[in-house]
């Protein structure tokens, strides 16, 4: 499905105001309501938009400290009870990749000082079907979640979500 440049402005509305109205969203937007809903309903559907939630900063709680994490498995094992053992068991991993090259696994852990982070890798490693893990730290965080640039790109729109850009 290739967005437009309705779509991209009001995702980018839902984006920054996650619990605005439809109505309120209808307004902002100059279309109808029923336009929005049901183009709400259709990038809902088709996979463009999974959910409308707030977005959860950990380090709003405390967990500022950011780390990477890389894991290797036994192969007779599989990713699945792996992956399956370390989001049931460690609820500070908050993005976990099966990826190709030396590693198997990446991770993205966050914790609130070092020594959390230890015990932290310490219980990914423990985890049945784990060989090996290695990190690195997250010194700052440039971009995360970097998705509506693209939407923008694609649809065609000014990321300020008004005006079409090209011709």
């Amino acid at each position: 499905m290739q967005p437009d440049p309705l779509d991209a402005r009001l995702i980018q509305l839902l984006t920054d105001e996650p619990q605005l109205p439809i109505l309120e969203c209808a307004r902002r937007l100059g279309v109808a309501r029923g336009t929005v809903s049901s183009r709400l309903a259709r990038l809902q559907g088709r996979g463009v938009v999974s959910a409308i939630v707030p977005q959860v900063d950990p380090a709003g709680f405390g967990y500022d400290l950011v780390a990477f994490c890389f894991v290797d498995i036994f192969q007779n094992v599989g990713h699945g009870p792996v992956t399956d053992a370390i989001l049931s068991a460690i609820p500070e991993v908050t993005d976990l990749y099966t990826v190709t090259g030396d590693h198997d696994l990446q991770l993205r852990v966050v914790a609130r000082d070092g020594q959390e982070l230890q015990g932290v890798l310490d219980r990914i490693s423990q985890v049945q079907g784990v060989s090996r893990t290695s990190s690195s730290l997250a010194l700052r965080t440039h971009a995360q979640g970097r998705t509506l640039p693209l939407l923008h790109a694609v649809a065609g729109t000014d990321p300020g979500g008004t005006a079409p850009t090209g011709g």
